[in-house]
């Protein structure tokens, strides 16, 4: 299945809000229905089996329907979304199958620089709070592996944020050092892995932050799973004041709707694009007005 995030302009700056949702096996008929709404931008989930093809196709529907990939996203089969098998099933920071995983994200950055798609990103594991940790050195230098390889191809990495503390990814970035690796900060994640409030976390990223996946979430109460997501602006993420700090840090980029409720919810779609939009339009506006 490819995965598509919609992004539509927002008028405020170079502040854009999208949507991330399958796409199916009908690439085209999904970029026009993108076009046809006014969209100008997409990510797209990377399939292990796509080939130059696969690629030619993107490009090909990049320039027909001017929508711009922005990020390709990449993760590891078989992760276990909890707090018990997570940090052993998701990403690079787990050794086993490390190597095999190594090179699947290599194959997503080798299908970027194909497709001419500028970043690839990804869940890449329960990141040790303690640099001390025995698996820290190891999944700094399987990272530093990859993103040197990406940034040998002119590619970025972006890291999902979720499984550690703002303080921990960024102290990880910095060890890995190549440059070319950044932030894709999902607001409800942090809330739902207990780890961050989101309004305080985009002030600690700051310039690394590069993209937003943008959902809702309750925070976690029963210590072996994760928080319940919401429908926006239901949960505890605190949008106005997201949306504020992006506007303090100098964010021009894209906000994507992320919605895993199931269901039809096009109707919701609808009202959080125009309910964020406002926010953007707003808050940037009186922001550059100082």
């Amino acid at each position: 299945m490819l995965l598509v995030a919609g992004i539509a302009t927002a008028e405020a700056q170079n502040v854009t809000v999208g949507l991330l949702g399958g796409m199916g096996k009908d690439p085209e008929a999904t970029f026009k229905k993108l076009h046809d709404a006014g969209f100008k931008a997409c990510q797209t989930g990377y399939s292990d089996n796509w080939t130059q093809k696969d690629a030619d196709l993107l490009k090909e529907l990049q320039a027909k329907y001017d929508i711009k990939i922005s990020t390709l996203m990449c993760l590891t089969p078989n992760c276990r979304w909890n707090f018990t098998e997570g940090p052993s099933t998701i990403g690079l920071v787990p050794p086993l199958n490390r190597v095999k995983y190594l090179d699947l994200h290599k194959r997503a950055v080798d299908f970027c620089a194909m497709a001419g798609i500028p970043a690839m990103h990804s869940h890449f594991g329960f990141i040790p709070e303690e640099p001390t940790n025995e698996l820290y050195p190891g999944f700094i230098e399987v990272m530093r592996d990859l993103c040197q390889y990406a940034k040998d191809k002119g590619v970025m990495i972006f890291c999902e944020t979720g499984q550690e503390t703002p303080t921990t990814l960024i102290r990880a970035i910095q060890d890995i050092g190549t440059g070319n690796i950044f932030v894709n900060c999902d607001t409800a994640n942090l809330i739902l892995y207990g780890k961050a409030n989101p309004v305080d976390a985009i002030y600690q990223f700051g310039p690394l932050l590069k993209e937003l996946h943008i959902k809702d979430g309750k925070y976690p109460t029963n210590p072996y799973y994760l928080g319940r997501e919401t429908k926006i602006p239901e949960g505890d993420v605190d949008f106005p004041g997201v949306v504020k700090a992006l506007a303090e840090i100098g964010f021009e980029g894209v906000m994507t709707i992320e919605c895993e409720l199931g269901g039809d919810n096009s109707e919701y779609i609808a009202k959080t694009k125009k309910y964020l939009e406002d926010l953007v339009k707003d808050i940037y506006k009186k922001h550059y007005k100082k």
